[in-house]
């Protein structure tokens, strides 16, 4: 049995490093004993920008808790052989060694929009790689129904709508 969690399709260590808090800390992160921090810690303390990129509901879907830490911070691409660690009815691979995953084509379109929204929204940097990568999935994978009825509700809670789900 697998147990659910809330998780980012975008890897908060992969937004969060753009910001000098994750990266060098800050004044303000520091603990009690005198001990100063940095990383997601620091940045959710001491940076507006961080927290609401952190706690976008365009950038938050629910997964399976082993997949997600399995996928850890690794970048998105291509997996040849598909082997299934997780079963057969779950399409998602891993390559640990190259620090890889690789999502169902079914969703590889949503997390390509989400990167879109991401850089628009928020002036994120994808890679040149990256985003010729996305853009492909982008096209494999079109909008759907769903991904549009969640877009209208997020917007309904958050205030906005991803312009790349249309």
């Amino acid at each position: 049995m697998f147990s659910y969690n809330r998780e980012h399709v975008i890897p908060a260590e992969n937004f969060g490093r753009q910001f000098t808090c994750w990266r060098e800390g800050n004044e303000a992160c520091v603990k009690k004993s005198g001990k100063e921090y940095k990383g997601r810690r620091c940045c959710t303390k001491v940076n507006k920008q961080y927290r609401l990129m952190q706690a976008d509901m365009h950038n938050l879907v629910p997964a399976i808790g082993e997949l997600n830490a399995d996928r850890s911070n690794f970048r998105y691409g291509f997996i040849d052989g598909e082997k299934r660690f997780y079963g057969e009815t779950i399409d998602f691979e891993v390559d640990f060694k190259r620090r890889v995953a690789e999502p169902a084509d079914n969703i590889k379109g949503n997390i390509a929009r989400t990167y879109f929204y991401f850089e628009k929204q928020y002036g994120m940097k994808i890679s040149k790689k990256d985003k010729k990568l996305f853009i492909a999935w982008d096209k494999l994978d079109p909008v759907n129904n769903w991904e549009r009825k969640r877009n209208n509700l997020i917007s309904k809670y958050q205030g906005n709508k991803n312009p790349f789900v249309k």
